[in-house]
């Protein structure tokens, strides 16, 4: 799950650091009535699901009211795993300037321009959590509550592509909920399984 429309959102701008994101842009009156108002979840997200969210306001906000809606058992787990990513010297900025950064993106799983967290950074943080969580709760339903890009980055791990590639994706829209499922086929290899 995407967190809920934020004051960020709101405003236009680029949080991204933990010493604005944790205590301040938490969110907007939009996002907490898209959050209260999601129906897009399925049987299996009930009050079994644990969830798992980033230590940002905005998406603990949105995990606290899941975590009511869904009525769960299991208090909410904290992952700095799930933090947003971070987007070095356009902190506080324009949003406007996600677009020069998923440009380089493109051509660069690497890329750190402006002194961003590169997509290989942030698919193998992510990636490392699935891991961990998948070792301890292999049946258990997860509601990992994040960002944009992150997630973006993370269902470009399910699909098995790399990390560049993560704009490519389905976009997320605020307080969206999207099941994801690792998937069986490499994207290198054809429907017959030749390479």
């Amino acid at each position: 799950m995407r967190h809920g429309h934020s004051l960020a959102n709101l405003q236009g701008i680029i949080v991204s650091h933990p010493q604005h994101g944790i205590d301040d842009y938490g969110l907007s009156d939009q996002g907490v009535s898209q959050v209260s108002e999601t129906r897009s979840f399925d049987a299996r997200l009930n009050g079994n699901a644990l969830i798992v969210s980033s230590d940002f306001k905005r998406a603990r906000e949105s995990a606290e009211i899941m975590h009511r809606l869904l009525e769960c058992d299991t208090p909410i787990q904290i992952d700095e795993r799930l933090r947003e990513r971070y987007f070095g010297e356009l902190e506080l900025g324009a949003d406007s300037g996600y677009e020069s950064v998923w440009r380089e993106d493109r051509t660069n799983a690497n890329n750190t321009l402006f002194g961003v967290e590169s997509p290989n950074q942030v698919m193998a943080r992510v990636t490392a959590l699935i891991y961990e969580y998948e070792e301890k709760l292999s049946t258990t339903t997860l509601l990992l509550v994040s960002h944009g890009d992150a997630l973006q980055i993370l269902q470009t791990a399910f699909s098995r592509q790399e990390a560049s590639k993560h704009r490519l994706q389905l976009h997320l829209e605020t307080a969206e909920i999207r099941r994801m499922k690792l998937s069986e086929i490499s994207p290198c290899k054809n429907s017959a399984g030749d390479n």
